[in-house]
């Protein structure tokens, strides 16, 4: 028998668990296997794609990209794609509370996000919606290195 899938705010939380990110991490929560890019990364992070992740409820990880660090001590960086069942600014909002607005469209392309923010413990967590359907969440960032001082 199959293990239930996570929801959407599980997997959140289970990825934010962990800072400063690992693949092996990212890999066993989420079920799905990370490959480098084509392109390795450059000299500063290893950078690591992934198929796509159903999720509960019909939310899809379109694809994990996360970036580790080469060297030193930064935590690494992730973007989640998402897809599949509309995720709204209000959905989000109950989860997370208030939040920043903390970039939005300048008018160059559908691509672009209005991106609204959550300072958590360990760093910020970003809700992307982009203009190409913005009523809907297409992507969640997680910045370990934005955490607030001690």
């Amino acid at each position: 028998m199959a293990a239930p899938q996570l929801t959407l705010w599980e997997a959140v939380v289970a990825l934010a668990v962990r800072v400063p990110f690992a693949r092996a991490h990212v890999e066993r929560v989420l079920g799905a296997t990370l490959r480098a890019t084509g392109r390795g990364g450059n000299e500063l992070f290893y950078l690591y794609e992934s198929t796509p992740v159903p999720l509960a409820g019909g939310v899809v990880i379109a694809n994990v990209d996360l970036r580790i660090a080469r060297e030193g001590s930064h935590p690494g960086f992730m973007v989640l794609d998402i897809g599949g069942s509309c995720v709204s600014l209000a959905d989000v909002r109950r989860q997370y509370g208030t939040l920043r607005l903390t970039g939005y469209p300048r008018g160059r392309s559908f691509h672009e996000t209005t991106s609204h923010t959550s300072q958590r413990s360990w760093g910020t967590l970003s809700f992307g919606f982009a203009e190409r359907n913005p009523d809907c969440l297409s992507s969640i960032a997680f910045d370990p290195a934005k955490a607030p001082p001690p």
